[in-house]
């Protein structure tokens, strides 16, 4: 026997699942969710496939749900897809969520062959091609990697039958990338062999999809080609404001040792674009360093905040911020917390922390349900329904998170909601005295809105899809009738 039995009981059990393996199943099969102000609207199962980021697009008059997968599992290395009834490794979910309670499952788009980081297509990015400066405007373009070791380009104008457009190919570790569709100018998080980081950034034109240019290399100065020395931590991923905010924010050092960097946009495009250690440092206006304890998975700007708290102040009535949420990567609490920061911007070159967020480890005993707890990732819609009023963080065996974030200094928890385990879910393990004990547990991986004011959460451990909407107070907080 292998891997772990899950019961439908209303307890815990440990039992031995195999030679050398404990498991324990903290949460049960049929348990209802557990939720606060948020209900469930909808679900996919996504074919049991980990899936990792979610993109919502208004495409017609439907709504499109673009989901990026890990790469297999151990136990299951390619899944079978109930539509062709094939294995195929996990790549892109393409799912229509125009009813938000019956999601119909499109197309599974195969990734590259691999297993968990190594292979699937995590990251995908949608833009109309009406919106690109040279798209085709009868297209509606994803970009998504594959596995590690390339970007892609498709057309999902029919987003049950995607065509392939142009690959960019030759990396050896891609993931969270920023495309700016009005701009077509694309922030792509890469490896680029000659470099001595395993992700910096690629800058690219991809205003013709079909015609990639790339401008520049980019990343922090002793990672460049040629240097020597301590190589500093590797890129997680970028948010753009484009041409108007001229800024782009990028986050480094996912879990420890982390960066919040500010770039000027123009000079990141127009200047030098040899990576010496003095082009590199050009475009930065300025760097916020974060303990050895933390870094910076999704860091999110939310530029000119009204304070209620300052609105009689003679300066400073309104603030710049950005919101640094960290990635919690140990099962089990086998790490420091990993919290979701708001720093204060507003003078630019002098970045400070003014606050921060955690779910109480002993609202729900979370560092013994298994798995990951802390938070991962913030949804990065920055449409109207929730900017700067509402964040939603994703915090892996706690569920998703709603917090009231309009005076950042005291971000308040409003709602959550922790979906319940399914026969699909996967166990999670730590080694204990050499052995492996494995328990099973929700995993919120990571979390997106729309424009409707749905919230989208994908579970890194094959539960899949989970389509909620905001309820009581905490759907006042952000406006909805």
């Amino acid at each position: 026997m292998s891997g772990c039995l899950k019961l439908a009981a209303s307890f815990s059990i440990l039992f031995l699942a195999g030679p050398g393996i404990a498991c324990a199943q903290q949460q049960v099969i049929g348990a209802p969710p557990e939720a606060h102000n948020m209900k469930l609207v909808g679900t996919s199962d996504l074919q049991a496939r980990s899936a990792y980021q979610p993109t919502i697009h208004h495409q017609g008059d439907r709504w499109i749900a673009y989901i990026g997968h890990h790469g297999g599992s151990d136990d299951i290395p390619a899944p079978v897809n109930p539509q062709t009834g094939k294995a195929e490794p996990n790549g892109t979910s393409i799912v229509d969520v125009t009813d938000p309670a019956q999601p119909k499952y499109l197309r599974h788009l195969p990734g590259q062959e691999g297993k968990y980081e190594a292979g699937g297509a995590q990251m995908v990015r949608i833009c109309d091609g009406k919106a690109l400066p040279k798209g085709d405007r009868n297209a509606v373009y994803m970009l998504r990697t594959f596995g590690g070791e390339a970007h892609e380009i498709w057309n999902v104008a029919d987003p049950a039958n995607p065509v392939l457009i142009t690959r960019i190919a030759g990396l050896k570790d891609t993931h969270k990338n920023w495309w700016e569709c009005d701009t077509g100018i694309a922030f792509l998080v890469s490896g680029a062999p000659d470099w001595r980081t395993r992700r910096m950034t690629q800058v690219y034109d991809l205003s013709d999809p079909a015609h990639p240019q790339k401008i520049r290399d980019f990343g922090l100065p002793g990672q460049e080609p040629g240097s020597t020395g301590a190589v500093p931590t590797e890129l997680h991923g970028p948010i753009s404001t484009g041409p108007s905010g001229n800024r782009v924010y990028f986050g480094y050092g996912t879990n420890k040792g982390g960066f919040l960097q500010i770039v000027d946009r123009e000079k990141l495009l127009s200047g030098p674009k040899e990576p010496t250690v003095d082009n590199l440092r050009s475009p930065e206006i300025a760097r916020l360093a974060m303990s050895a304890f933390n870094g910076a998975h999704t860091v999110f700007p939310m530029l000119g905040m009204p304070i209620a708290e300052f609105a009689r102040d003679k300066d400073g009535k309104t603030r710049d911020i950005v919101m640094i949420v960290d990635e919690a990567i140990l099962n089990e609490c086998n790490e420091p917390r990993q919290m979701v920061w708001f720093a204060d911007i507003t003078v630019e070159n002098r970045p400070m922390m003014i606050s921060s967020y955690t779910v109480p480890e002993a609202s729900g005993t979370f560092c013994e349900r298994g798995g990951r707890f802390g938070a991962h990732s913030s949804n990065e819609s920055m449409a109207q329904v929730f900017y700067k009023k509402m964040a939603f963080i994703s915090f892996f065996n706690a569920g998703v998170r709603a917090l009231d974030i309009r005076d950042p200094y005291h971000p308040t928890e409003v709602g959550y909601f922790i979906p319940a385990i399914t026969a699909a879910t996967d166990k999670r393990c730590v080694k204990i005295d050499g052995k492996d004990r494995c328990k099973v547990a929700i995993q919120t991986n990571n979390v997106e809105t729309d424009e409707r004011g749905y919230i989208y959460i994908v579970d890194r451990a094959n539960t899949g899809l989970h389509i909620l909407e905001l309820t009581g107070p905490a759907r006042a907080v952000a406006g909805l009738r």
